[in-house]
């Protein structure tokens, strides 16, 4: 018989643990309750007033000797003095600043373009004659008269001198003409003369009828020979002013093969070549001259500042390339307004400089108005629907007062009522805080030394 295996006992399977009761649960979360509260008065033991504090941190009660009498009336408590030091309650830190007088300078930036005062074009006089000469170069400082370039003269040479044989030949003819009125003018005379001698001698007999009408019809003749030799006179005197006349326009045209500047300037562009036929009905000029070099500054501004702007007021202009801004003036503000930008145009006179171009870009700053008065950081002001608005710590607490601005600039804005010179504000004033809110004041780092009247 086969023996058989020992059987093994089974192992009980163990139960699942069941759910805690209701009973654990609360005892938990009041231990979870107690912990946090524990962490949070810890943290915040310095702000919790002496009456809510436990038994351990009041003062003890004095404990009464024999002198005293049971009888005696109980002494009046003194009233609990004000919280100090840790037992103080503190409100939040802020940033505060002291309002100080100080210089407030409004200022516009604007940008645009540097172009001439006024451009000289300087163009040819004659027409169909070759460039010989070029005395000037595009950046030269010219003065007044000076030669720019020159024109071919042969031709004009030659007229002039066929004029010149022309005038020699009219004061010669002139002569010639007045040599035969001075002989006319002695055959009047002497006719004149026969007449009287025939006419006294016919008195006497002595002569003819005939002979007198003979003498007399000579006076005549030569009368008419003076005329004549008279406007010949004339006619050659007025040949040779005639070619006088041609003489000085030769000499004009001579002049004009010299191209000269009109202006005193700086000469911006040169299209002349050597070589080339000048036509005047060109369009482009041979020369531009900046007169007297002077430029200003194009400058686009907004609709809403125009009208605070004005001839005279003071821009500091940087031009591209430069380290440091040049100073000029407001010389002309736009009559109008640019219907699709906005913009008008302000034109800022710039000092005489080598180094400005026409066309170059540069940015200025146009000091629109300055003015002294008692002002406080840009971002410690509020602006809202119902006005405008500063947050004053006084003694700890914040008051909401109602202020008006005036000039903004440099991150400063002028309190023209509501606030006095030395006042603290609040830094940055924000939405957090409200009027009646405790706070505890910071100075701001740069509080203790506002900047001086008189700073830009």
């Amino acid at each position: 018989m086969t023996p058989r295996e020992p059987v093994t006992p089974r192992q009980p399977v163990p139960a699942p643990p069941s759910p805690p009761s209701t009973r654990g649960r609360v005892v938990l979360a009041l231990a979870m309750t107690l912990l946090v509260v524990g962490v949070a008065g810890y943290a915040f033991r310095d702000r919790i007033p002496a009456a809510l504090l436990p038994a351990k941190h009041a003062a003890p009660a004095p404990t009464p000797t024999v002198a005293e009498s049971p009888a005696a009336p109980a002494a009046t408590p003194a009233p609990a003095a004000a919280p100090s030091g840790p037992d103080r309650v503190r409100g939040v830190a802020v940033t505060v600043v002291a309002a100080a007088s100080r210089t407030v300078v409004e200022r516009l930036p604007v940008t645009g373009t540097l172009v001439p005062r006024e451009e000289i074009q300087v163009g040819p006089e004659i027409d169909g004659y070759r460039v010989v000469e070029i005395l000037a170069e595009e950046g030269d400082r010219v003065e007044k008269g000076q030669v720019l370039a020159r024109l071919s003269r042969d031709m004009l040479d030659t007229v002039l001198a066929q004029n010149t044989a022309n005038g020699a030949r009219a004061n010669a003819a002139i002569a010639q003409q007045k040599a035969q009125l001075e002989q006319a003018r002695a055959q009047q005379v002497e006719a004149q003369a026969a007449v009287e001698r025939a006419r006294t001698l016919i008195k006497t007999g002595a002569t003819s009828q005939e002979v007198l009408d003979q003498r007399e019809r000579a006076v005549r003749v030569t009368v008419a020979q003076v005329a004549a030799a008279q406007e010949a006179v004339t006619a050659a005197e007025a040949e040779a002013a005639q070619t006088r006349a041609v003489r000085d326009e030769i000499e004009v045209r001579l002049a004009h093969t010299e191209i000269r500047a009109p202006e005193a300037g700086v000469i911006s562009a040169r299209t002349i070549r050597i070589g080339a036929i000048v036509l005047s009905a060109n369009t482009e000029p041979l020369f531009r001259i900046v007169k007297n070099g002077a430029m200003d500054l194009d400058a686009d501004v907004p609709e809403s500042t125009l009208a605070r702007i004005r001839t005279g007021m003071g821009v500091r202009v940087t031009p591209a390339g430069f380290d440091e801004p040049v100073a000029g003036t407001v010389r002309l503000v736009g009559a109008k307004v640019d219907a699709g930008t906005r913009l008008a145009r302000v034109a800022v006179a710039l000092p005489s400089d080598p180094r400005l171009k026409p066309g170059a870009y540069a940015r200025g700053v146009i000091e629109i108005a300055r003015r002294d008065g008692v002002a406080v950081p840009l971002s410690a002001v509020q602006f809202s629907p119902d006005g405008t608005f500063v947050l004053v710590v006084k003694d700890e607490i914040i008051e909401q007062r109602p202020v008006t601005t005036g000039l903004q600039g440099d991150g400063f804005v002028e309190i023209a009522s509501g606030l006095a010179s030395g006042e603290q504000v609040v830094a940055r004033a924000g939405g957090f805080l409200r009027g009646g809110d405790r706070v505890t004041p910071v100075p701001a780092p740069d509080a203790a030394t506002p900047a001086p009247r008189g700073g830009a």
